[in-house]
């Protein structure tokens, strides 16, 4: 076992959580769960450290992934009154996960799949219908009624 830690992958990790926690917490609705997802993503990185190709994707698939699987189904935000929380906690697990990559990470439909393991047209269809679930969630009502 060794005594210090890869100042590389301490670098890594120091650039990383604060906003892979943030993402995390808006994907899984709870600061536990969120925190102990990615300390398990962490974790399983530090051990791979030096053969992983792309330590990013690494860690996203790690941190996004359970958040599709049938058992992770709680109730988001409990006890949360900002209106967004509330808004996201409107949608599946599967249309909050791609909503928030999409729209906070940045990340393409592609990226988005290849992450979650999806087709580009699932990421689509449930990026359609979370903006507009959160849209109406947040009273502005379906985009797609506009006319």
């Amino acid at each position: 076992m060794r005594d210090t830690v890869d100042p590389d992958f301490a670098s890594f990790v120091d650039a990383r959580q604060a906003r892979w926690l943030r993402t995390a917490y808006l994907v899984y609705g709870d600061v536990q769960r969120a925190e102990a997802v990615l300390l398990h993503a962490f974790a399983q990185l530090s051990m791979r450290w030096p053969r992983v190709d792309d330590p990013d994707v690494f860690v996203q698939r790690l941190l996004y992934q359970p958040a599709l699987r049938p058992w992770n189904r709680t109730k988001p935000f409990v006890g949360e009154e900002d209106q967004v929380k509330l808004a996201l906690a409107e949608l599946t697990p599967a249309q909050r996960t791609v909503f928030v990559l999409l729209h906070l990470e940045e990340l393409t439909e592609f990226e988005i799949g290849d992450l979650l393991g999806m087709s580009q047209t699932a990421v689509h269809a449930h990026g359609l219908s979370a903006l507009g679930r959160f849209r109406t969630a947040l009273g502005a009502g379906d985009w797609r009624d506009a006319r």
